[in-house]
């Protein structure tokens, strides 16, 4: 059934920042350039922000006029040539927010973008570089003595580093929410939209609606999931004031794609981590959770897998799987005075009624729904008690509440000491995280959007996911660890050369440095930027204070509502819709969050169509983003993917395309293996239809270049006498294929092959008069008699289809319009054209 609705797309992708001597003119518009919006900053101001949004939506005509009236008004005399009156400041594709510490406000502004994935059409950027510029004039600054070090404390938060943004689709929320909220039942969408426009004072937001009819399409635009969401507390004091389209959330995490080619058809692998902005920090000042159930560091990895060959949410197929790492939910931390690699864990509060573990499972539940699956990797055998510490208050805590909760709804628990298991010698590490991650899956199974998909178990490219999700992890270890990973898949797989130890060394190094002895700076920049902390004149500056503990616990700064019931520790709305999350469920509260619009079905803002192929620009393939990205096709094939593509030669799988084609030795080496044997005798049933004339052909077209059916990888050697022996590359079946060959065939395999088999037993005998005809061909003709009869719609024998009467119409009259004789318009084709002039230009 398709989608009634479509995501909403940002009008504000393109800023331009102009200055006048009063004020600050930003002016946004579409990518086509076809609708303008414009804000009025006012830099009269010293320590408050003034802006005004006349929430109208402008031609390309009329903001030429506008900015020519506003160069013309701010000119010192009138008429003058000279100085111009309004000058443009910068360039820029988005609005990060406004900030202020101790003097006025600044803006920050997103300058250079890169293209990281596409989800459907949808782009998601990575901020490549940001510019911060002050508003107030220089003729109205209150200067501040500490004003240029919580500058510099600010922008230590380096942004071109790991944040995301997209214009289309809710980076906050995962791919299950945003194609779900895209399924509402069309009655429950009509009803929104009739709210919103009564409850919207946007006197242009619903322009030209009333004559579109009933061919609009609803746009559908969701609040952003706030705890992922790292520019919040920046565009907080803008929210109420502006249109929609100025607010740009960015996350902060991770974001590659990587393209996969499965039996020819490809497949976009997208791997998304967000890290939550509660309780977020540096790894040894962030432990634990706090009063409100956020825990540190808490990041959701979801892995996308999408059919790239359709680009559109209502008939693609998508899959989705999510995953949360996050510390263990108790009150607990480590002291890093004592310069420890290792510092003591300490439990800082009692709380034997699970109190902020409820608050974080029941986040959990009203997210992500039953069931939750916890994989504790601590270590439970310690000489001294060290990690053993927190497992034991986790068990305790889990097995409390789920004495409450419905037994088919209750919280599983899986612990397993990964470290003891990576020293020993007798057990596989990744085979035996594989049993548990299969058992998991079937558990909570994944989504799936299409009611129709199969599944099947494929044998992927490994290195394409392994470099995936170990680019993943170092990203993230080093936004809070201070170093990259230090134990890889190759680590734990026992194959990592002796080099990969001393690397890992260095890792625990750098980490201790960073934990030691800048950990403090980046909290105090993460802080800041945060909004957890404000600057007030008179209080005391972030660098005087002697822990941040009160900032993240709003319990020792004031007193909170009531606390929870100890039995019914859950949410009461989230525990009737279980297994399904509360955060998907069609009701009243989650309808709130949703602006509904709707357009006409051609409109820019809903045509994902024109977003991602662009018609109205030059496009390059050198710069097309799916031509660049990471393929399994080029970049993780074995070497000889660049010479010989054939899915019957025999590789190496621990050589790929990129090795083979970046070595001139090894490419020489593999077109003469190419050489030697084409040129090698073929078989006794090729004899027979072969011809000299056909050989000499044949090895034209090796010196080409091309790929000859039937090579076969060999090895030269060179002997002292210059003979040269050549040798078959031999390999295990089972390491190259991945299964035994050799092994008897399944039941099922039988039956496929069987009926293979029988295709071809509707062959009929060759008359022997066409075979006397055939023997009596000149030399070097081959006469070739078909064995197999085949029907006239097939590979070998297509009848033309037939074209319809209509048809056969337009294209006479494409024909005679070449020629200048143009057909008389019908009442159809003059009122559509009539209303693409109205939507484009009135």
């Amino acid at each position: 059934m398709p989608t009634a609705a479509a995501p909403i797309i940002s009008s504000v992708q393109k800023l331009v920042l102009y200055e006048t001597r009063a004020r600050y003119f930003l002016v946004g518009s579409n990518h086509a350039e076809t609708k303008y919006r414009v804000l009025k900053i006012d830099r009269t101001e010293p320590k408050d922000l003034v802006i005004i949004d006349d929430r109208h939506v402008y031609t390309q005509q009329e903001v030429r006029e506008l900015l020519g009236r506003l160069d013309l008004g701010n000119r010192t005399k009138m008429g003058q040539k000279g100085s111009a009156g309004l000058f443009r400041a910068v360039s820029a594709f988005g609005v990060v927010g406004f900030v202020r510490f101790l003097e006025g406000y600044y803006i920050v502004l997103i300058t250079k973008r890169r293209k990281m994935a596409d989800i459907g059409g949808h782009a998601i950027y990575k901020i490549e570089d940001t510019n911060m510029i002050y508003i107030p004039n220089d003729s109205v600054r209150v200067t501040h003595p500490d004003e240029a070090r919580y500058l510099r404390i600010f922008q230590n938060v380096d942004l071109s580093s790991n944040f995301y943004f997209s214009y289309s689709y809710d980076l906050s929320h995962s791919l299950q929410y945003n194609l779900t909220v895209l399924r509402m039942p069309l009655e429950m969408l009509k009803s929104e939209t009739t709210q919103t426009r009564q409850e919207s004072f946007d006197i242009f937001e619903d322009e030209g609606l009333i004559t579109q009819g009933g061919s609009g399409v609803f746009g559908i635009c969701s609040e952003p999931y706030m705890k992922y969401v790292w520019n919040g507390e920046l565009l907080d004091i803008i929210k109420n004031t502006v249109h929609r389209d100025w607010l740009l959330y960015i996350i902060h995490g991770f974001c590659g794609q990587s393209k996969l080619l499965i039996y020819g058809r490809p497949v976009y692998v997208t791997l998304i981590a967000r890290r939550s902005s509660k309780f977020a920090g540096t790894r040894f000042l962030k432990r634990g959770a706090n009063c409100e159930g956020d825990v540190a560091n808490e990041v959701e990895t979801e892995q996308i897998l999408c059919d790239a060959s359709v680009m559109s949410f209502t008939a693609g197929s998508y899959s989705s799987y999510v995953q949360v790492r996050g510390s263990v939910p108790l009150y607990w931390s480590q002291d890093i005075s004592t310069m420890m690699p290792k510092p003591p864990i300490t439990l800082d509060q009692a709380d034997p009624f699970a109190h902020v573990a409820a608050l974080h499972f029941d986040q959990m539940l009203q997210r992500f729904g039953s069931p939750i699956i916890i994989l504790n990797l601590v270590k439970e055998r310690e000489k001294r008690k060290h990690e053993r510490i927190l497992s034991e208050e986790l068990v305790a805590a889990v097995t409390y509440l789920n004495q409450f909760l419905p037994p088919e709804h209750t919280i599983i628990y899986i612990p397993w000491d990964m470290a003891k298991y990576t020293k020993s010698k007798l057990c596989n590490v990744l085979d035996r995280l594989n049993v548990i991650a299969e058992s998991v899956v079937k558990k909570t199974g994944f989504f799936v959007n299409r009611p129709d998909s199969y599944c099947s178990i494929l044998r992927p490219d490994e290195k394409l996911f392994e470099e995936l999700y170990e680019d993943h992890g170092d990203t993230l270890s080093l936004q809070y660890g201070g170093s990259q990973l230090v134990h890889r898949v190759k680590t734990y797989r026992k194959i990592a050369p002796w080099t990969q130890h001393s690397k890992d060394i260095m890792q625990t190094l750098s980490r201790y440095y960073s934990n030691a002895f800048s950990d403090a700076d980046r909290q105090d920049s993460i802080n800041l930027f945060l909004g957890v902390f404000h600057p007030t004149e008179g209080k005391p500056h972030l660098w005087e204070l002697p822990t941040d503990f009160y900032l993240h616990h709003k319990n020792t700064m004031r007193l909170l509502p009531t606390r929870r019931s100890y039995t019914h520790w859950w949410t009461p709305e989230v525990i009737k819709h279980l297994p399904l999350p509360y955060d998907e469920v069609i009701c009243a509260a989650n309808l709130k969050k949703l602006i509904v619009k709707k357009f006409h079905k051609y409109e820019e803002e809903i045509d994902i169509h024109n977003e991602f192929f662009r018609p109205y620009e030059l496009s390059s393939f050198d710069d097309t983003f799916c031509l660049a990205m990471t393929s399994s096709a080029r970049d993780f094939m074995p070497k000889t993917v660049g010479i010989d593509p054939s899915p019957f030669t025999v590789r190496k799988p621990d050589e790929t395309g990129k090795s083979v084609l970046g070595n001139k030795s090894n490419r020489e080496e593999a077109v003469l293996q190419r050489k030697t044997a084409a040129s090698a005798p073929p078989p006794p049933s090729e004899e027979a239809v072969s011809s000299s004339s056909e050989d000499d052909s044949g090895t034209d077209r090796e010196e080409e270049g091309s790929v000859s059916q039937r090579s076969t990888p060999v090895k030269m050697t060179d002997t002292g006498d210059s003979a040269k022996v050549t040798e078959n590359v031999v390999q295990p079946m089972k390491e190259v294929y991945g299964i035994n060959l050799s092994d008897g065939l399944s039941e099922e395999d039988f039956s496929i092959y069987s009926r293979f088999v029988q295709l071809g037993q509707s062959q009929h005998k060759q008359d022997r008069s066409s075979q006397q005809l055939c023997s009596r061909c000149p030399d070097g003709v081959i006469k070739l008699t078909p064995i197999s009869a085949f029907s006239q719609d097939n590979i070998y024998e297509v009848q033309p289809p037939r074209v319809d009467r209509k048809s056969t119409e337009i294209f006479q009259a494409h024909i005679q319009a070449s020629q200048g004789i143009m057909q008389p318009l019908g009442k159809e084709d003059l009122s559509m054209y009539r209303e693409y002039i109205r939507n484009r230009y009135l």
